[in-house]
């Protein structure tokens, strides 16, 4: 088990290390959209795990965190403003699900996640394997 793990994490940093700007805006989507969907699940469930139910929204937060930080404000314009303002409001959202633990407040979240993910994983289909992603945003590596 220690092995496959090993390998596993090998390859998830092999993938991050060799995507261009775009795919890894949408390796970050993926992120949220995989941890915010597990703290659905938990709490559909009625599991009293909260443990796991906050570490996973403290993932997907991170997520979006790590989104905003990336918006490139002098290149990108209304269009960073507005991205910037979303990913704060995103962030706060979680933050209050997680508190109340209430599962309602992260269905229109993660419908906008899904929605901005697919296309960025156009913009970074599109362009040469996602290097010159979108205006306003940029990947510090």
């Amino acid at each position: 088990m220690g092995y496959s793990r090993n390998a596993l994490n090998a390859y998830k940093e092999t993938r991050v290390r060799t995507a261009g700007r775009g795919q890894l805006v949408v390796m970050l989507y993926d992120e949220a959209i995989r941890q915010t969907d597990s703290a659905v699940e938990l709490l559909q469930q009625g599991s009293l795990r909260y443990d796991s139910v906050n570490a996973a929204l403290t993932k997907a937060k991170d997520c979006i965190t790590e989104l905003m930080v990336s918006v490139d404000f002098e290149q990108g314009g209304e269009i960073a403003k507005n991205l910037f303002s979303l990913y704060s409001y995103f962030g706060q959202q979680i933050l209050d699900a997680n508190i109340k633990k209430d599962v309602t407040i992260l269905y229109p979240i993660r419908k906008h996640l899904a929605t901005l993910r697919d296309a960025w994983a156009e913009v970074a289909r599109k362009t040469q394997g996602g290097e010159d992603a979108a205006p306003g945003i940029h990947i510090a590596g």
